[in-house]
């Protein structure tokens, strides 16, 4: 990767990059390219993608709307309170 496109992207991403740094992240990229251009000259006619690293499905209960503590309740525990809100102090 050359040179000009990381600090490119470092300038797309609002990113301050050491010297030392971008030498490493350069040989990172180059890395992470050179995989990508295998798996593009790779044949894969035919071949499924992969959307789950397994068949097995979430068994999830369904959502339901419960009242566990009432609004009064909660207001007891409120350092301050006004009529229906929190009171809580500015920054």
């Amino acid at each position: 990767m050359a040179q000009l496109d990381l600090d490119k992207l470092a300038h797309l991403s609002r990113l301050t990059l050491a010297p030392e740094r971008k030498a490493q992240l350069e040989q990172d990229m180059e890395k992470i390219l050179g995989f990508v251009a295998k798996i593009e000259r790779m044949e894969l006619e035919g071949v499924e993608p992969l959307v789950h690293l397994s068949d097995e499905v979430n068994v999830l209960r369904p959502d339901a709307v419960e009242q566990t503590v009432s609004h009064a309740e909660a207001m007891k525990n409120a350092p301050g309170a006004d009529t229906d809100y929190f009171r809580v102090p500015r920054r």
